[in-house]
């Protein structure tokens, strides 16, 4: 098979490359980021293929029209869409519509997707196959599917990043010298409860001066990420004036890993990366347990905390039937591959999006000007609305 991937952030593309590396020996792949404003940076694209086999040359960042040609020379029989949704729904019904001949359009998710929402599935539902991860994520989409309609088949994947990695490091005797706090872009919102876990972690850190506190960052302050990140905490921890105990990094999670005694979140896809590494763990409910909060998933894992267990380094162990249910299925269970390749044995019956259609027509050109307008001026806001239309005329 020649398979075509395409990402749009950092962590999509971390996904995209993980499961290209599922693929069965033989096929062709290519790897590609599209140009939107939340394109990663170089730094972001060697940290989100760490560790992922080298196998061809570091992604190119495209723009809408430069993937199309692209794809019209490399002739895919599988379109990889690792995209939000709105850029995914725009690539399928617009960017890459009209191929020939047409390829399978995958998609999916790169992390916990718990509860399933109805959006996920709307903006992905041209796909013919869309990728989760746990057996419960299977059935909550599938239930979705069975009400709205819609969509192509349901796949399961275990998460690329929960493998065994081959040459991995291990941790250091008597487990670790850090504790690591894996930041999350969209919770907690507001201001304070951020600086509340800043205090918590620098009461631990001045309690334990054998342990370097690091705050993992999904990005410096000028870098994009997949949602925006309204507080950053290295400018909150700059802004509070508080000493230096603590330590802000980037860069692969894996490494931070290898080297940790703790592991702390409040909602973080790292999570399952640290019960996958072994490192006792402490997921944050002291500002609620939601579907808001990204983290309803953990309620019976075990992992659940308060600041104060942070404070006072009591981290957990994940509890094993939990893990079972929640993305540590056995490595057989997984199916996608083999669903994959039937989709491209035969192409009959390939779906139609839910959002085709007058009613979606305006969000989905809103959502065209992410792919197609420089990100620069996009970001800039100056784009008035008869320059923006002359732009876009340019581009037909």
């Amino acid at each position: 098979m020649r398979v075509l991937a395409v990402a749009d952030s950092d962590s999509y593309l971390k996904w995209a490359a993980g499961l290209l590396a599922d693929l069965p020996p033989g096929c062709t792949t290519r790897l590609a980021v599209i140009r939107t404003p939340i394109a990663p940076s170089p730094g972001q694209i060697a940290a989100a293929l760490s560790g992922a086999p080298a196998t061809q040359p570091p992604p190119q960042v495209l723009s809408a029209r430069a993937l199309r040609r692209t794809a019209e020379r490399m002739r895919p029989d599988v379109v990889l869409v690792s995209c939000t949704g709105p850029v995914v729904d725009v690539l399928v019904a617009d960017v890459l519509d009209g191929l020939r001949p047409r390829p399978v359009f995958v998609t999916g998710l790169p992390g916990i997707s718990v509860p399933a929402t109805e959006k996920a599935w709307l903006f992905r539902s041209g796909c013919d196959l869309f990728v989760v991860h746990s057996r419960r994520e299977v059935a909550e989409f599938a239930g979705i599917a069975a009400r709205l309609g819609g969509g192509g088949a349901i796949g399961l994947a275990r998460l690329p990043f929960l493998r065994p990695r081959g040459g991995q490091t291990a941790r250091p005797d008597g487990g670790g010298d850090r504790v690591v706090f894996a930041t999350q872009a969209k919770v907690p919102r507001r201001r304070e409860e951020r600086e509340r876990v800043l205090h918590a972690l620098a009461r631990l850190a001045g309690d334990r001066p054998d342990l370097d506190v690091v705050v993992k960052l999904r990005a410096w302050e000028d870098e994009r990420q997949t949602h925006n990140e309204r507080h950053h905490y290295r400018r909150l921890w700059r802004e509070l004036g508080e000493p230096g105990k603590l330590t802000f990094e980037t860069g692969p999670m894996h490494e931070q890993l290898a080297r940790a005694a703790g592991f702390v979140t409040v909602s973080s896809t790292a999570a399952l990366e640290a019960i996958a590494q072994g490192v006792p763990s402490l997921v944050l409910a002291d500002f609620g347990v939601s579907a808001e909060m990204i983290n309803l998933v953990f309620e019976g894992s075990g992992l659940l905390g308060t600041l104060d267990d942070l404070a006072g380094g009591a981290f957990r162990t994940a509890d094993a039937g939990w893990c079972a249910a929640n993305y540590f299925h056995p490595a057989g269970g997984d199916d996608w591959t083999d669903r994959l390749a039937a989709l491209v044995a035969d192409p009959a019956g390939r779906p139609r999006s839910l959002l085709d259609g007058p009613d979606h027509a305006a969000a989905r050109r809103r959502a065209r000007l992410r792919v197609e307008v420089p990100p620069d001026l996009l970001r800039a806001g100056y784009l008035a609305k008869r320059r923006m239309r002359r732009y876009l005329r340019a581009l037909t």
